[in-house]
């Protein structure tokens, strides 16, 4: 967590030193006065000044915010978000998107997505005391993702069943995998298991 000590002759002076220094406002710090200013003897001799340390907090939003649209220029891609905190899950939802801007941003089955992903959880859970679960998404594309998997998983199923032989399917990531083996459950007659290391783990239905 970023902080600094500061002097002054007073501690508002000292707390607008270390405003000017890193860059905020008063609504964005923590300050912890360590010394009051004295004046001394007639106000000269052994006076000191006011010593505080100023602490940057960590606005998840603002940090978020600031973050993706650095990613998104940097892409070359023109778009809105809506960020959202519930509990100890921030929701970044990514709008407005052109068609081709779409596949660049999602990438492969949702790779640079996922890793986009990975980057704003690791930026705004820097310093941080208390863990913030990233959900990062674009128009709805995860929502998309996850049923075309739960019916892909209910069709290789039914071909497990009736080949009775072992269905492996493509190397998926573990969120992925998770959505497979949960959407087969309760698919009588089939369980599931991975193997393979990543990147090329992947899911395996067989019947039981």
């Amino acid at each position: 967590m970023k902080f600094v000590v500061k002097t002054g002759k007073t501690v508002e002076d000292a707390l607008q030193e270390a405003l000017l220094e890193l860059k905020a406002t008063e609504k964005d710090v923590e300050y912890e006065v360590i010394e009051e200013a004295s004046r001394g003897l007639f106000g000269i001799i052994g006076s000191k000044e006011a010593k505080i340390k100023v602490v940057l907090k960590n606005d998840p939003e603002k940090t978020a915010s600031k973050f993706l649209d650095g990613i998104l220029q940097g892409m070359g891609i023109i778009a809105l978000f809506d960020i959202s905190i519930n509990d100890d899950i921030m929701n970044i939802e990514i709008n407005n998107i052109s068609s081709s801007d779409m596949g660049i941003l999602i990438g492969k089955r949702g790779n640079t997505l996922d890793s986009i992903q990975y980057l704003l959880s690791i930026a705004i859970n820097k310093g941080r005391d208390d863990y913030l679960k990233v959900i990062l998404d674009a128009e709805g594309y995860r929502k998309k993702r996850e049923e075309t998997l739960i019916r892909l998983a209910n069709k290789m199923a039914e071909k497990a069943v009736y080949s009775k032989r072992p269905v492996k399917l493509e190397p998926m990531n573990p969120y992925e995998r998770r959505i497979i083996h949960s959407a087969l459950q309760t698919f009588e007659g089939v369980s599931t298991y991975s193997e393979g290391n990543d990147p090329y783990r992947r899911v395996v239905i067989v019947t039981k």
